[in-house]
């Protein structure tokens, strides 16, 4: 039987304004290659990354907390101009974070 995959914390936000710029921009990205580029992808990107700024600063480390608040939240956004939906942005957004932190997506270890 396997081990079950442990918490990933993220250090507290130290540039709360860099840390949204970047998830903004990388997400972007990871939308506009995954398909094609639109316009909403910058609307999704700029959505997706306050979500993730707030609930960090309002001390949110835990990916999973942080991933289950952008479905959560996202669900209020009107996705039918895109492709995609809350649940992808919101694995899109943790698949970045980790692949930041150095981890293997597939096994939950650095």
């Amino acid at each position: 039987m396997s081990d079950p995959v442990q918490p990933i914390t993220l250090p507290p936000i130290e540039d709360p304004q860099q840390e949204g710029e970047w998830l903004k921009q990388a997400l972007q990205k990871w939308l506009d290659e995954a398909f094609i580029p639109e316009k909403v992808n910058a609307d999704i990107a700029q959505q997706a990354a306050q979500i993730f700024v707030r609930q960090r600063l309002e001390g949110e480390n835990d990916l999973g907390a942080l991933v289950v608040a952008i479905v959560t939240e996202m669900q209020a956004f009107d996705f039918s101009d895109s492709f995609y939906g809350e649940f992808a942005i919101a694995n899109a957004v943790s698949d970045l974070i980790l692949d930041s932190l150095g981890y293997e997506r597939c096994c939950g270890q650095s």
